[in-house]
């Protein structure tokens, strides 16, 4: 078949393809379709990933993050390790993103079976599954794709993907592989996703869109971030050149190269160097949140906002702790030059100071911006910030080699708006959460769900910012404060119960130990978060 001819049936059939795929979505009751077009600009529900390497940390930890920015799932959970009988096959889903509790089975539409492992490791449930027990974890950030690549019939989307990696794998590049041999196998039926994997030694940043709608199979890369490197991924894809002869840094699908050149993307008699995002994109493999990080961690650099392409990872001028990168999920770019509310100032009482308005705050409502800058033209800039009103929920991933894995492994994890909520230490080794964790918030207002202890709070505060903001600061703070003041405890105690040859026994009171922590840590702070918002309530009982 001609080169040509393939590359119009290709767009023809996606075309198809797409129109039939949203008919079956409108008919299916209970199915979502996720739409994401490929112009993407700051999308405001798409998630924001960051990577620190090893040598990039302060203790040796490497991190990765993920803030699920959008209408997901809230309910979260610990799904236990299993073994299973021989033959077992493993069922693969569609809908997983958005149904209401963990035995909530509507809306889920069965792809595919393939066969079972005979053992899987007990892992971390989000709407994408983060972290496993053998300290494997996993960020995420949709990165839409060229509609001729799309095809709906590919058995796997990418939280499909991430199970199965954290069920199988203990290591990055094993689950990399993995997930190649999957999609070649079964087909990839998502739009272009981006996962950050990272393991107790390195984190690698992870692209993959379909092969379009006549193959069965996906076009995909990875690249390590180097032990000394920051990296970031948020909505846009940003790998750029492979060197597939250093595998310790590059992977790739065996179809990266002629599948650009069969489309008719990339030409290798052209002299043009082959970049994965230029190939398979075409956008400018960045935006505001890319730049504000790197040139965050990295100011001697001096990156350009109006630059082609910013570096894929930078060395950060000072070492970054996991704290340095929970302050980044908080960020809504307040006092630079991003900060779209540093117009809104307003006179102070008793005073011809200015000081910024009580009703400013980076969370506004359309409606709330449109009617500011209706009357006051440019009173408010639309930016997309890290920290969003929007989050489902986050959590920034840390691993590290020198601890046992129970407590090794920690899911710095919070409920709704990052720049908000208060993190809860989720260890690696904990068995169970609190039942109020699997109960969603996305689909109507429940106090037994724990997201809305914490999304009412914030709700009621972003309505007047300058009153409350200090509340929630320091509530966030507390929670921060708590949790890294006991942690060298918590270390010791567990080390202590796993001492050198440790027994299944020292094993399963270590994880009972941190199990009861960590439950423990979260009613706390769904309780202080439950008393805010009442106080709230009573702040504003006589109108805001």
């Amino acid at each position: 078949m001609k080169k040509a001819s393939l590359k119009k049936l290709l767009g023809g059939f996606a075309v198809l393809a797409i129109l039939a795929f949203a008919l079956v979505l409108f008919l299916t009751p209970g199915q979502k379709p996720q739409i994401h077009p490929q112009d993407w600009e700051d999308w405001d529900t798409g998630c924001t990933s960051i990577m620190v390497g090893r040598k990039a940390t302060t203790d040796g930890s490497v991190i990765t993050a993920h803030s699920c920015d959008g209408n997901y799932r809230t309910w979260v959970n610990i799904v236990p390790h299993q073994k299973h009988p021989k033959g077992t096959k493993n069922q693969i889903y569609y809908g997983k993103l958005h149904n209401e509790t963990s035995w909530d089975l509507r809306g889920l539409q069965l792809k595919g079976e393939i066969p079972q492992v005979e053992e899987t490791y007990a892992f971390f449930n989000t709407a994408y599954p983060c972290m496993n027990e053998k300290q494997l974890a996993i960020g995420e950030a949709t990165i839409g794709s060229k509609r001729e690549l799309y095809n709906p019939e590919g058995m796997f989307m990418i939280e499909e993907i991430e199970r199965l990696m954290l069920e199988r794998c203990t290591t990055a590049r094993e689950a990399i592989k993995l997930a190649g041999e999957l999609v070649k196998e079964y087909g990839y039926g998502d739009w272009g996703e981006c996962i950050t994997i990272a393991d107790p030694k390195e984190v690698w940043h992870f692209e993959i869109f379909g092969a379009g709608p006549l193959e069965i199979g996906a076009v995909w890369a990875a690249v390590r971030i180097p032990d000394d490197h920051v990296g970031v991924s948020a909505n846009i894809p940003r790998i750029s050149e492979l060197d597939l002869d250093k595998p310790n840094y590059y992977m790739a699908s065996d179809n990266v190269y002629s599948f650009a050149e069969e489309m008719e993307w990339w030409d290798p008699d052209s002299g043009e160097p082959f970049k994965f995002w230029k190939v398979y994109s075409g956008r400018k493999p960045f935006s505001t949140r890319e730049y504000y990080v790197l040139s965050t961690i990295a100011p001697s650099l001096k990156l350009k906002r109006d630059a082609e392409e910013l570096p894929f990872s930078v060395k950060p001028d000072k070492k970054v702790s996991v704290r340095d990168v929970m302050m980044l999920y908080r960020e809504t770019y307040e006092g630079t030059e991003l900060d779209m509310t540093k117009n809104l100032m307003v006179k102070k009482r008793r005073s011809e100071d200015t000081e910024k308005s009580p009703v400013a705050n980076p969370w506004m409502s359309y409606d709330m911006r449109n009617l500011l800058n209706t009357l006051k033209p440019g009173a408010v800039e639309r930016q997309r910030t890290i920290a969003i009103a929007g989050c489902s929920y986050s959590q920034v991933l840390q691993m590290r080699d020198w601890l046992p894995d129970p407590v090794g492994g920690i899911a710095w994890f919070s409920f709704d708006n990052p720049g908000q909520s208060p993190r809860i230490p989720i260890f690696a080794g904990v068995t169970e959460l609190p039942p109020s964790f699997e109960i969603c918030a996305q689909h109507r207002f429940r106090m037994d769900s724990a997201c809305w202890s914490f999304r009412r709070a914030n709700r009621l505060a972003t309505v007047r910012w300058g009153r409350t903001r200090e509340y929630i600061e320091n509530a966030v703070k507390e929670f921060e404060e708590r949790a890294f003041t006991d942690l060298p405890d918590i270390e010791k105690k567990v080390l202590k119960l796993l001492k050198k040859g440790h027994s299944e026994e020292d094993l399963a009171k270590a994880k009972e130990y941190l199990t009861k922590y960590t439950n423990d840590f979260a009613r706390a702070a769904m309780h202080k978060y439950l008393e805010l918002g009442d106080k709230f309530w009573t702040m504003f009982a006589r109108g805001f």
